[in-house]
């Protein structure tokens, strides 16, 4: 059993002054966050990408936060240690300031988590602004952004345009002068994050596709295993091909039982046999 504190932002802080990455991945259940707390990844984020990975849509707009809430207190039982960031769902924020903190305050009182992410760039300062101002650690989230992805042309890299790449830069030191205490970096160009990490004065820059050059790296559980059938992103390293074993498994499963291979004695139990006799009296 892995021992260890609990992972704080001030833990996650020290370790960037000490140039550590930090390990950041995606969690949706309790089975998959007790082997990520063993494993020791010092965050997790339990993504509204749940509502394609987990619940079958083909985009993130339908989460509600009662499913986000759901999930994080489940990832939470079986992760008490790691930083645990809930992903505000679509239009849990974006109407206002007071719907903003209300919500964010909900998912850290239900769902026991140690920060909120939404998405947006300097339209989305005064969101961070007044959750932060209200106590709640909140982190941006710049470059592809899910819930915008019909706005942004459709699931491509942003900021290869050097006006494009300058408002992403300007939009990260806005949402950091806001009170965001990180940033998310999704498929953004490797040195367009560079840029934005080193003029990072107190904000923590995590990268999604986007280079080496941040602070810490996120992948999405459900691509580093080839759990995902959809498709695989092309930014995603696959750590082992779990989706074949497990459909290798089915498919075995679903043979033996066809051909009555199985079970086995050794898989049911059994009642003695003068028990059994005396039922048969009783009948």
């Amino acid at each position: 059993m892995l021992d260890r504190n609990k992972i704080t932002i001030r833990t996650l802080f020290d370790k960037v002054s000490k140039g550590k990455p930090i390990s950041w991945l995606t969690c949706y259940d309790y089975p998959t966050a007790h082997f990520q707390e063993q494993a020791g990844i010092d965050m997790i984020l339990v993504g509204d990408s749940l509502g394609m990975t987990m619940l079958g849509y083909d985009t993130t707009l339908p989460v509600t936060m009662n499913d986000m809430i759901r999930h994080t207190q489940a990832v939470r039982r079986g992760a008490p240690t790691a930083f645990l960031v809930g992903d505000m769902p679509y239009m849990s924020y974006q109407p206002s300031n007071e719907t903003a903190i209300r919500n964010a305050g909900r998912f850290m009182a239900e769902a026991d988590c140690d920060s909120i992410k939404l998405e947006g760039g300097g339209e989305m300062a005064d969101r961070i602004q007044a959750i932060a101002n209200a106590g709640i650690p909140a982190m941006g989230h710049l470059g592809l952004t899910p819930q915008s992805v019909s706005a942004l042309g459709g699931y491509r890299v942003q900021g290869r345009g050097a006006l494009q790449a300058k408002k992403i830069i300007d939009d990260a030191k806005t949402l950091e002068n806001a009170g965001a205490f990180s940033i998310l970096l999704e498929m953004v160009p490797d040195r367009v994050t560079k840029i934005i990490t080193e003029r990072a004065e107190d904000c923590i820059i995590m990268s999604l596709g986007s280079g080496p050059h941040a602070h810490g790296q996120l992948l999405i559980y459900h691509d580093m295993f080839g759990l995902y059938p959809k498709f695989k992103p092309r930014m995603a390293k696959v750590f082992g091909n779990a989706g074949e074993i497990l459909l290798k498994g089915l498919t075995q499963y679903v043979e033996e039982v066809t051909d009555k291979t199985f079970p086995q004695p050794e898989n049911w139990f059994t009642i003695k046999d003068e028990d059994y006799d005396q039922l048969l009296e009783l009948l």
